[in-house]
């Protein structure tokens, strides 16, 4: 099974709207960790299943002392709460300053993650909220363990310059230099473009043709729908049929689409699980 880690370069894309959305969505069982060393939001945009708050002790936190005895990828489960609708989160680090308690410690989580597939609890899949990376965050440490690494994006001229170059960085750093389409290596590294739903198919073929002109060894696997009304039920914060939504719809045809193309290879450990 498979490690996806999602984030952006600059700005708020909605990183963590397409994470939940992608999670919720997801074909196969999943864990929706929060990695974004800046903190995390599910505990303030979401409820628990059992209709109250989050723990903010339980998820990043009480997994960082664990973590450095040695991480078992089955004692992820110990760490995690169920979101209402049922969706397993492991809850991210409440501020920045928390982040320090990880240091050295990113690279096993990256391997537990990658092998929470072998759990013989409970195999899943694992999508990770990474948040901004600019700057080269912490949260990259995960990156040589995943199978994919998605970086969102909004659709205005320098948010696409900005991804082109950050994946440029990324593929120089993760592989060892430029690649074209012939040279896709793991992790892959993909677009997820976040626009109008309508005519976005023109949008793609041109970001498309600029990844392949800057050699990032990138390329936009779907689009999501900016849905503000359906980010706002996806949080709670607004009825309706979710599962109709545009947000979630969208969402629906992306993981559909990397399972259709990738779903094989990620029943095989992850390239970074052995290091």
């Amino acid at each position: 099974m498979a490690l996806i880690a999602l984030a952006a370069d600059k700005g708020s894309p909605g990183v963590t709207t397409a994470a939940v959305a992608l999670s919720a969505v997801w074909p196969r069982r999943v864990l929706l960790a929060e990695t974004d060393p800046a903190g995390g939001d599910l505990l303030y945009r979401s409820a628990a299943a059992h209709g109250g708050s989050l723990d903010p002790n339980t998820g990043m936190l009480s997994i960082a002392a664990t973590a450095r005895r040695g991480l078992v990828p089955d004692q992820l489960w110990d760490h995690t709460q169920p979101l209402s609708g049922g969706l397993d989160v492991l809850v991210g680090i409440g501020s920045a300053e928390q982040a320090a308690g990880f240091t050295g410690l990113w690279p096993t989580l990256g391997q537990s993650f990658a092998q929470l597939g072998d759990s013989p609890h409970a195999p899943a899949d694992v999508i990770a909220d990474c948040g901004r990376i600019s700057g080269d965050t912490a949260a990259v440490e995960l990156f040589p363990y995943a199978q994919l690494v998605l970086l969102v994006s909004r659709t205005t001229p320098e948010a696409l310059a900005r991804v082109r170059d950050r994946a440029s960085h990324l593929t120089q750093r993760l592989h060892g230099g430029p690649r074209g389409a012939a040279g896709i290596a793991t992790p892959l590294i993909g677009v997820v473009l976040v626009t109008d739903p309508g005519g976005s198919a023109k949008l793609v073929h041109q970001v498309n043709d600029m990844l392949v002109a800057g050699q990032t060894g990138a390329r936009v696997v779907g689009t999501l729908a900016d849905d503000p009304a359906g980010a706002d039920q996806l949080a709670g914060r607004r009825r309706g049929r979710l599962d109709k939504s545009l947000l979630i719809r969208s969402a629906r045809k992306i993981s559909a689409d990397l399972y259709q193309q990738f779903g094989a290879a990620w029943s095989t450990p992850a390239a970074g699980a052995g290091r």
